[in-house]
């Protein structure tokens, strides 16, 4: 009894992630979404008016996924937030919180520092995971990013634990 009580969480968010990459822009709806999904972690609106359906499978989850709906619940794209190429497009210096929300979705953990705040994703790098954090200044402008390999998980890189991703 014990053992499938434990493991109930477990399949609760493997179906998530699984239910996720199962929609189909332009034939699934946000009703099959939920049905599949649950309840959003978040729900807001693009400036088409577009609606954006967020999954983010936290604070140990590595996934975080994003439903847009046109104006009729149709699904238009199903997008895995927390990849590289996402990082990628972060721009310490020009873009703010809000920007980064946007493009990564919630983050897993906030942390409150001296000269700014610090936010962080957990993330799967295949094969290791990992955290990719985002500082912020006082003003909200990212300062800088960076990944940190979980070395306790296999995380084995030449970036001594992290890898970079440059300030202003």
């Amino acid at each position: 009894l014990s053992f499938s009580l434990m493991t109930m969480p477990l399949a609760a968010l493997l179906a998530g992630s699984a239910g996720a990459r199962t929609l189909v822009p332009e034939k699934s709806t946000l009703a099959e979404a939920h049905a599949k999904l649950g309840n959003p972690t978040d729900i807001r609106f693009d400036k088409s008016g577009g609606e954006l359906w967020e999954y983010a499978r936290g604070p140990m989850g590595t996934e975080t996924y994003l439903i847009r709906a046109a104006g009729d619940g149709r699904v238009t794209a199903v997008t895995q937030l927390l990849t590289e190429a996402q990082f990628n497009k972060i721009v310490p210096g020009k873009m703010t919180k809000a920007d980064v929300r946007d493009l990564l979705g919630r983050p897993s953990d906030e942390a409150f520092l001296y000269n700014g705040t610090s936010w962080t994703w957990r993330v799967d790098l295949k094969p290791p995971t990992g955290h990719f954090v985002v500082h912020f200044d006082a003003q909200d402008v990212v300062l800088d990013k960076i990944i940190l390999f979980d070395l306790m998980n296999g995380g084995n890189n030449d970036h001594g634990g992290g890898r970079g991703g440059g300030g202003k």
